[in-house]
C-alpha cells in the first residue's frame, strides 16, 4: 500500500512503514509485488585491455550489448563503447544479480563477436574476448553525474591519448 502526502511517501511493507523523501524519484518499475530502482554503473574491458573496439566493430559491439540487455529486460540508461573498455549505466531487475547478468552479457557477447569477427578468436587467445573481472557501483542520487560522465567518456579518452 502506498500513501502520498505533500512531503513524503509512505509505503507499508508487512507491518513496517518506510518513509521516502519526496525529492527522491520513485520509479514505477515493478515486478508482481515489488517496486524497484536498481541502477548500476558497470565498466568492463577486453582481455589484456586490447584496443580492438573501433570502427564498425565498435558499432556492432554496441548493438550486441543492446540486444542482449533487451533479452533480459535490462534497461540501458546510458552507455559508451570506447576503444579499450565499455561503460554502461543499467537498470537490472532485482530477480537477477549483477554477477549473473555480467556472466550472461560477457559470455554471450563474446560468442556473438567471434561469430561476426572470426579473426578476433585467434587474436584473443581462444574463446575469451572479455577480461575476467568488471567494476560495478550502485547509482544513487548522483545518477545524472554518472550519466554525464559516461556520455563524455569518449572525449576524455581522446584528450588523455593526446597528453600521453
Amino acid at each position: 500500500m502506498i500513501k502520498r502526502s505533500s512531503s513524503v511517501i509512505l509505503i507499508k511493507v508487512s507491518q513496517a512503514i518506510i518513509k521516502i523523501e519526496e525529492d527522491i524519484q520513485v520509479d514505477n518499475t515493478s515486478l508482481a509485488h515489488t517496486k524497484w530502482k536498481c541502477t548500476y554503473h558497470i565498466v568492463f574491458i577486453p582481455k589484456y585491455r586490447r584496443k580492438v573496439m573501433y570502427g564498425q566493430a565498435r558499432k556492432d559491439i554496441r548493438e550486441i550489448i543492446r540486444t542482449l540487455c533487451g533479452y533480459k529486460e535490462v534497461e540501458i540508461l546510458e552507455g559508451n563503447v570506447s576503444i579499450d573498455h565499455v561503460h554502461i549505466c543499467v537498470k537490472i531487475p532485482p530477480k537477477m544479480s549483477v554477477s549473473e547478468f555480467m556472466g550472461y552479457l560477457k559470455g554471450k557477447s563474446a560468442l556473438m563477436i567471434f561469430d561476426k569477427y572470426p579473426e578476433y578468436k585467434q587474436k584473443q587467445s581462444g574463446r575469451h574476448f572479455w577480461a575476467k573481472g568488471y567494476y560495478v557501483d550502485t547509482v544513487g542520487r548522483n545518477e545524472a553525474q554518472i550519466r554525464e560522465y559516461i556520455k563524455n567518456q569518449t572525449d576524455n579518452d581522446i584528450r588523455e591519448d593526446r597528453i600521453k
